[in-house]
């Protein structure tokens, strides 16, 4: 039997939503073993006299905990 634990990250890029869950992942998984998935809650951006400055995603990380 497994057990899976689910923690929600919120992380940002000026690149793109994709670099922005790129580094939740690289930077939980410091921390954090076992990661299995990553499920994309939320994004959202900020914008500057009308361009985006800022891609932000908000997961969820599940990782097996034994």
């Amino acid at each position: 039997m497994s057990v899976l634990k689910v923690i929600e990250i919120l992380a940002n890029s000026d690149k793109s939503w994709e670099d922005a869950a790129r580094k939740a992942v690289k930077h939980a998984s410091k921390s954090v073993k076992n990661i299995r998935s990553v499920y994309v809650q939320d994004q959202s951006a900020s914008v500057t006299n009308g361009e985006i400055t800022e891609f932000r995603v908000n997961l969820k990380i599940s990782f097996e905990v034994h």
